[in-house]
C-alpha cells in the first residue's frame, strides 16, 4: 500500500503537472513565465507597493477562467491582444514615466480619491461602484461589500481586469473585440472620430480624461508600452494607436 506521505507527494506532483500543463497551453503558450518576467522586469522592485502581488501563476489562473482571452483568432491576433492588454494595464499601474518597463508597480490608486471606497484597484484600476458590482457578479465575488479583494487577492484582481477587457458596456465595444479587429464602428462612432485600433481601447478605458484633447503624455505612455510588447511578442501594432482626436464615448 502507498503510505499517506507518498500519496500526498504524488498528489502534489500531479497538481503541479496539471498547473504547468494549463500554463503551457492557451495564454501560457505565448506569455510564458520567462516572457512575463521580461515584460514586467520591475514589478517586484522594493519601491513598488505591489511587489510580490502580480504573480505569473495568478495571471494564468485568472486567464483560465476567461477561455476567449488571449486565445482567439490567428497567432498574430493572440499576440496583438495580449500586447494591448499588457500595454493598457502597464500604463494603469506604472511606476515610472518613459521607460515602458515599470508596469504592475501599483495595485491601488495612489491618492484613493476617485469614488471611494471604489477607487482604482488592480491591473485595469477598476473604478466606481457600478464596475465593482458588475465585475463581482461576473466572477462570483461580492466586491461591493469587499472592494479590497481586488487589491488583496491577485487572482481576483486579474479576473476583474479581464472581465473589463472582455465585456462591452453601453455604447462601448469590448477591448477584446477591438483588439481582434472585430469591432465595426457605428455611424455615431465614425462621426466622433472613433476608428478601429489601439487608440479606441484607450478611449474605452479612460477616454473622458485622455481622448479628444490632442497629444498627451498618457496616450504616449500607453502606446509606448504597447509597442514594446508587440516587439517582444513579434507582432505588428496595427494603425490608429492614439485617440487624440476621438470624442469619448460619453460625449
Amino acid at each position: 500500500l502507498v503510505s499517506m506521505a507518498r500519496f500526498a507527494a504524488l498528489a502534489a506532483l500531479l497538481l503541479a503537472v496539471a498547473v504547468g500543463g494549463a500554463a503551457a497551453q492557451g495564454v501560457g503558450s505565448v506569455i510564458t513565465q520567462s516572457m512575463y518576467a521580461s515584460m514586467l522586469p520591475n514589478r517586484d522592485n522594493s519601491l513598488c507597493p505591489a511587489r510580490g502581488f502580480y504573480t505569473y501563476d495568478a495571471f494564468i489562473a485568472a486567464a483560465n477562467t476567461f477561455p476567449g482571452f488571449g486565445t482567439t483568432g490567428s497567432a498574430d491576433d493572440v499576440k496583438r491582444e495580449l500586447a494591448a492588454f499588457f500595454g493598457q494595464t502597464s500604463h494603469e499601474t506604472t511606476g515610472a514615466a518613459d521607460q515602458f518597463q515599470s508596469g504592475y508597480c501599483f495595485k491601488e490608486e495612489i491618492n484613493k480619491a476617485t469614488s471611494p471606497p471604489y477607487y482604482g484597484r488592480g491591473p485595469i484600476q477598476l473604478t466606481g461602484q457600478s464596475n465593482y458590482d458588475l465585475a463581482g457578479r461576473a466572477i462570483g465575488k461580492d466586491l461591493v461589500s469587499n472592494p479590497d479583494l481586488v487589491s488583496t487577492d491577485a487572482v481576483v484582481s486579474f479576473r476583474t481586469a479581464m472581465w473589463f477587457w472582455m465585456t462591452a458596456q453601453g455604447n462601448k465595444p469590448s477591448s477584446h473585440d477591438v483588439a481582434l479587429g472585430r469591432w465595426t464602428p457605428t455611424a455615431a462612432d465614425t462621426a466622433a472620430g472613433r476608428v478601429p485600433g489601439y487608440g479606441v481601447i484607450t478611449n474605452i478605458i479612460n477616454g473622458g480624461l485622455e481622448c479628444g484633447m490632442g497629444r498627451n503624455d498618457a496616450n504616449v505612455d500607453r502606446i509606448g508600452y504597447y509597442m514594446r510588447y508587440c516587439g517582444m511578442l513579434g507582432t505588428a501594432t496595427g494603425g490608429n494607436l492614439e485617440c487624440y482626436t476621438q470624442r469619448n464615448f460619453a460625449s
